[in-house]
């Protein structure tokens, strides 16, 4: 090999990897606002059938859409949707930013649930800040106290709930149904992008200028609490950012429960 290639590997070697960034939509105009269509007519079909339907938004790209959709729905839709966050005490300011910009762009407060305060205080002081490192079960147990645990205040008098889950983002989710019944809460559970691509995703937020979280552009296809997530590297599963240093075949916080095969 000569120098100057032992040099230029070098200087490769030292070089930071390529981050992930949004794919670009190669289908057609066409085939995007049938796409639009059908996620508009599921919101209706939902807002029709139940009183009390609550999204729950990650204030991530694929929950960026469904919240503009419903925000710019009928007057049903935004009447009979409501849409919620859930905020651990842990995600990234960038997270957090978004729930002002959707004020700016929508005039729509999304509404905030937290931890309960006791519960974290007894967990930080028996397991420390950060145990989640240390083992799946520990981790679980902060997502139950952080998200689950609010998410079921937050559902307590819904009689169904939407979520954001694509069958693309992992192996949890590739039997993913539109429909499911939510045992644990015993009430339906919708999943209106679960046919979407991760390319059409983003080609709506850009068609429409939806506001989206700032993290993307750093490389977070998939955004949690901020030690739970990292930068994924390009040709990465979308996924592989959130508890990186567990099996894939684990990775669901615990509002996703079902998606878990036993």
């Amino acid at each position: 090999m000569s120098e100057i290639a032992i040099v230029e590997a070098a200087v490769s070697s030292l070089r930071p990897p390529a981050l992930w960034t949004a794919p670009e939509y190669t289908g057609s105009v066409a085939d995007l606002e049938a796409k639009e269509r059908a996620l508009g007519l599921r919101l209706a079909e939902i807002a029709g059938r139940f009183f009390r339907a609550r999204f729950a938004s990650s204030l991530a790209a694929e929950d960026m859409v469904v919240t503009d959709a419903i925000l710019r729905g009928t007057e049903a839709v935004r009447a009979g949707i409501r849409v919620f966050t859930l905020q651990t005490g842990r995600l990234h300011a960038e997270t957090l930013a978004v729930l002002d910009e959707v004020k700016a762009h929508y005039g729509y407060d999304i509404e905030r649930f937290t931890p309960d305060p006791e519960a974290v205080e007894n967990y930080l002081k028996n397991h420390g800040l950060n145990a989640f490192y240390d083992s799946v079960d520990l981790r679980k147990s902060c997502c139950g106290i952080r998200k689950v645990e609010p998410l079921n205040r937050a559902l307590s008098h819904a009689d169904a709930w939407l979520t954001g889950q694509r069958r693309e983002q992992a192996v949890t989710r590739s039997e993913l149904p539109f429909e499911e019944m939510d045992e644990a809460r015993g009430i339906p559970k919708f999943n209106p992008l679960a046919d979407w691509s991760e390319a059409e995703v983003w080609a709506y937020l850009k068609r429409h200028q939806v506001p989206v979280n700032a993290l993307h552009a750093k490389g977070y296809p998939s955004i949690g609490c901020e030690p739970c997530t990292r930068a994924v590297r390009a040709g990465e599963d979308v996924r592989a950012g959130r508890w990186w240093w567990e099996s894939k075949d684990s990775k669901e916080c615990g509002l996703h429960e079902q998606n878990i095969k036993h």
